[in-house]
């Protein structure tokens, strides 16, 4: 036998390896099994779960909205500065960022539904905390109450999207039932964010987190729905299948995988270059809009709220279009880049048109762009994953990244606009630069996706994906034998720079409170 010969049959013995190794570390699901004669899961069923996760988002998201938009009424009541206001609201974010990444890497394990109902439980917990510092008008009893919520956000954070990639794969539902879940959300916060200054005036300034106590009851009797919901599906039916690869969607594997945060493929990378700066505007924007609402239309608080509700929020209905259409056409990265556009534009807006009508053209704009982010994001991270079975930890990365640097970006703002008297003169500066490092980072991603068909197949409509699925087992034994050294140190590089984020969030943090604005 010649040397060519023996070389040919090593390859193909390298490359039948790979694909046995895909077949049984990204697939390893307790719930396989080759003798499995069950029925595959009704669309009804799949149908249920999706309203059951939507009506827990809208719970949380109604929770979240609350503190940001009572800015200038929690620093009355409380007593406390833009600095101590940032910081408070920073501690869900470091303990996220802090905790995260560790909750994706077991939700994986352990399924989502598990994870979400105890993680409603625990935040619901904190909510109590939360009103009971409020009714005491206690800065530092509610940082703990916020830190104790914070534990159970981190579990249901990844668990809830979790369960929709585990039975929706790209191009077959995932974008449709996130884009739902997501406008659902959005109708949550716009409710929350509207309300929360008239349930002030009106009820007491407590009455309001009391009220996010009972929402939160809510969402823990969805969660035990869908618990018992999934429970019922895995003993009736067989798992799904992806419909371009034949891959089996699972809810948890077999076993606990920590080497996979440095085996994430590169284009996972990219996208989270992308929501480094477009979710992290996003947030902290979301955080002082009601105020700077205040400031430039020379309004009350109430007033602003509902002005920034609704312009915030008033894309809820076309979240779920967006869904529908990445899943039938594809195009995330031209998405990407729309979303980048828009959040430059709005930012630039809001830093140098500071009149009326320049600060309502970038509210309008970011309701627009804004929109599009999370279920771009979300999908393309679902999509650029070879094995659905690393989604919680792939999604439990992008989530610490975003808080890490949420957390530098919020006390950074906060301790501005203190030595700026209150204005936001400065600060929008800041948001100008995130905005514009957004629309930088999604032209370079468009710009690989056409020469990388690895990142391109973002852009694969569902008709080419399900005709290129052998094309896509091709580039998965690539990526398994000829690019995996390449790939892992890429990934490495790239997960090291996260905890360099990750520690640069919590010397935030501290900072904050070694400086005396947790008092």
């Amino acid at each position: 036998m010649d040397r060519s010969t023996l070389s040919k049959n090593e390859q193909d013995k390298e490359a039948q390896t790979a694909t046995t190794v895909l077949d049984n570390s990204s697939v390893n699901s307790s719930q396989d099994s080759p003798n499995n004669t069950h029925p595959p899961v009704p669309l009804q069923m799949k149908l249920l779960s999706v309203l059951l996760v939507s009506c827990i988002g809208f719970g949380s998201q109604w929770s979240s909205g609350v503190s940001s938009a009572m800015k200038s009424t929690m620093k009355k009541q409380m007593h406390i500065n833009n600095t101590q206001f940032s910081l408070l609201e920073a501690s869900e974010d470091f303990m996220s960022s802090a905790l995260i990444l560790l909750t994706g890497i077991f939700t994986d394990r352990l399924g989502g539904t598990g994870c979400i109902v105890y993680g409603n439980i625990i935040y619901t917990i904190g909510s109590i905390l939360i009103a009971g510092a409020a009714e005491t008008r206690s800065y530092k009893f509610m940082i703990v109450g916020r830190v104790v919520a914070s534990f159970g956000d981190i579990a249901t954070q990844v668990a809830q999207y979790k369960v929709f990639s585990s039975w929706f794969p790209p191009n077959a539902g995932f974008a449709s039932t996130l884009g739902f879940e997501l406008g659902i959300k959005k109708i949550g916060g716009f409710v929350g964010k509207s309300t929360a200054n008239i349930i002030a005036k009106n009820c007491g300034f407590s009455s309001v987190f009391w009220t996010m106590v009972g929402m939160n009851l809510f969402t823990n009797v969805a969660t035990i729905c869908l618990f018992f919901l999934v429970r019922f599906c895995s003993s009736r039916y067989s798992s799904i299948a992806d419909p371009a690869t034949g891959e089996k969607l699972t809810e948890k594997n077999k076993s606990l995988d920590f080497k996979k945060v440095v085996q994430m493929p590169w284009p996972f990378w990219c996208i989270m270059a992308f929501t480094l700066f477009q979710t992290t505007t996003a947030n902290v924007f979301s955080q002082n809009a009601t105020e700077l609402a205040e400031q430039r239309f020379n309004t009350d608080s109430i007033t602003a709220g509902w002005y920034t509700a609704i312009l915030q929020y008033a894309g809820f209905f076309f979240v779920p279009l967006l869904g529908v259409f990445i899943d039938v056409f594809g195009k995330r990265v031209t998405a990407m880049v729309v979303c980048g556009g828009g959040c430059f534009l709005s930012m630039a807006l809001v830093c140098w048109a500071p009149s009326v009508k320049g600060t309502a053209a970038a509210f309008g704009i970011y309701a627009f762009a804004f929109s599009l982010g999370p279920t771009v994001i979300i999908d393309s991270i679902r999509t650029s994953m070879w094995h659905q079975g690393a989604f919680g930890t792939a999604y439990g990365i992008k989530v610490t990244i975003n808080n890490a640097m949420s957390v530098i970006i919020r006390i950074l703002t906060g301790v501005i606009q203190d030595a700026d008297d209150n204005a936001y003169t400065r600060v929008v500066r800041v948001y100008a630069f995130f905005g514009c490092a957004s629309l930088a980072v999604s032209l370079v991603v468009l710009a690989l996706s056409i020469y990388s068909p690895d990142l391109g197949r973002l852009q694969w409509s569902r008709k080419k994906r399900l005709a290129q699925g052998m094309f896509i087992q091709e580039r998965l034994r690539r990526f398994e034998t000829l690019m995996k050294e390449r790939n892992k140190r890429i990934s490495v590089v790239c997960f090291g720079c996260t905890m360099l984020l990750m520690l640069g969030g919590w010397s935030a943090y501290f900072w904050g409170v070694a400086t005396g604005n947790n008092k």
